[in-house]
């Protein structure tokens, strides 16, 4: 999920076309990745600062309901036990352990409310952007949104590369 280069080409071309799109939204490249800075630099974890905000230099990011320990602690042990892998969509709802699966759907009911919103500090021009935790939560399946996961557990490097990722167009048609 985090090793930009464990990618295929399929999905490193999407994730550079959507982080592309987020970072157009918030000025650029450099803006957003300001804001992955300030985010690390947040301890323990952004997350679970109760003050439900992040600023950097050019963009705050807020988010509306606190995040409990507890539950970023299931939350973070997920992410981290899928952070090489090269599946950007895995559910997370899939465990061997009844009793695990039951804590993740709890986690999964609790914070799927919760929106994101990035928001541009001296520019009426630019929208921002909001996201929540989850691209898909169905009965039996959730998926971690790719943004999310980037802008609070992978590496500004992470970004880095699927921002300068370069899209090779292999179609060439013969005259």
């Amino acid at each position: 999920m985090c090793n930009f280069n464990k990618h295929n080409e399929d999905t490193k071309t999407f994730l550079h076309l959507l982080m592309q799109k987020y970072a157009e939204m918030v000025g650029g490249a450099n803006f957003i990745l300001g804001l992955i800075e300030a985010i690390k630099e947040k301890k323990p974890n952004a997350l679970i600062n109760s003050a439900c905000k992040v600023d950097s230099k050019e963009l705050n990011i807020r988010w509306n309901k606190i995040i409990f320990k507890d539950k970023f602690d299931i939350l973070e042990e997920i992410i981290r036990s899928h952070k090489s892998s090269e599946d950007l969509n895995f559910n997370i709802l899939q465990s061997d352990s009844q009793k695990k699966k039951k804590k993740i759907l709890n986690m999964v009911k609790t914070l799927a409310p919760i929106e994101f919103k990035i928001t541009v500090k001296n520019s009426e021009d630019l929208t921002g952007f909001s996201f929540k935790i989850f691209e898909t939560v169905e009965d039996d399946s959730a998926t971690i949104n790719p943004i999310f996961a980037t802008l609070f557990f992978c590496s500004t490097e992470y970004m880095k590369k699927a921002l300068k990722y370069e899209i090779y167009d292999l179609d060439v048609t013969k005259d």
